[in-house]
């Protein structure tokens, strides 16, 4: 069982963010601890699939962290400091930058 965090950022579109907390989500249903963060990008509100989708991570012993008080107020997800996320980051096995080219 190996432990993954994914990182989103500014860079990264909607749609690829979503996608990226899909595979979060697969991975903890593979018996994997997966976190993720969403850094520096403002999310449009949930829908119903994709708040389920947090929801089913955080089951799953995971989380979704967002240095972003508008991610953290619309979207429920778990406010971070990057101190906090670095210290995150160093318990992990895997780090995967998400959608860097």
């Amino acid at each position: 069982m190996k432990k993954v965090f994914f990182l989103f950022n500014k860079t990264n579109d909607e749609k690829d963010i979503l996608d990226g907390i899909r595979s979060t989500l697969g991975l903890s249903v593979a018996n994997n601890y997966a976190f993720a963060a969403v850094l520096n990008h403002e999310l449009q509100p949930f829908d119903e699939y994709n708040t389920e989708n947090i929801d089913w991570i955080r089951d799953m012993e995971g989380e979704v962290y967002s240095n972003v008080p508008s991610n953290i107020e619309k979207n429920g997800l778990t406010p971070i400091t990057l101190e906090e996320l670095g210290k995150k980051l160093l318990e992990v096995d895997v780090v995967v930058p998400y959608g860097v080219e």
